[in-house]
């Protein structure tokens, strides 16, 4: 196989992928924009974490949200859980390395809030650590998550949103995260702004 080969190949499993996914997927990514619009609508924000591209996703979108995906508005009340190395590696080293999202969570979270967790697998600790965190503080969950949901499927409830990646390859499942990222700033946008 040539190199043009396996690059062409790439596009066509990442293309093949989202066009199967997007009946799939749909339905859960309006719902999730909803809930993140009637939190914002309240003065709420948006929490966002992950670890690994999944880390990087989270903050992207957080950066979206606070700057603007398409369109010109106000900046949107977001963060990214995985930007403060301090906080990250003292909690790490201080607490539990399990517990770097569920502390933070427990310190700047509010009732109202909504986290939006971005895993490949479901099975990260401290992203499963995060769930409980966040529960306790009165917030909802948005859970964009590959494979089939791991362990992270027993701590999602009623009033959780699951975004469910039924597939295996990493670089699959973070290509598929950005573009729900995409999809979630463009129906926010269109839903507080009305734009077609």
């Amino acid at each position: 196989m040539t190199l043009q080969s396996r690059i062409s190949q790439q596009f066509e499993q990442s293309g093949q992928l989202k066009l199967a996914l997007a009946g799939l997927l749909a339905s859960p990514i309006a719902e999730a924009a909803e809930l993140i619009v009637e939190a914002l609508l309240k003065e709420r924000k948006i929490i966002a974490c992950g670890n690994g591209g999944g880390a990087a996703t989270a903050q992207y979108f957080a950066s979206l949200l606070l700057n603007r995906y398409d369109s010109e508005r106000p900046g949107l009340a977001a963060m990214a859980l995985c930007t403060n190395i301090p906080a990250l590696t003292a909690i790490s080293a201080d607490i539990h390395p399990d517990k770097i999202y569920a502390r933070q969570i427990s310190a700047l979270g509010l009732e109202g809030d909504v986290l939006l967790l971005i895993c490949n697998d479901g099975n990260a600790a401290n992203l499963l650590a995060a769930m409980p965190a966040a529960r306790e503080r009165g917030m909802r969950t948005i859970a964009i998550c590959g494979g089939d949901g791991g362990k992270l499927m027993e701590l999602i409830r009623k009033n959780d949103i699951h975004i469910a990646i039924p597939h295996d390859n990493p670089a699959r499942i973070q290509e598929t995260c950005v573009l729900i990222t995409h999809c979630l700033c463009d129906t926010i946008d269109c839903l507080l702004l009305g734009v077609n």
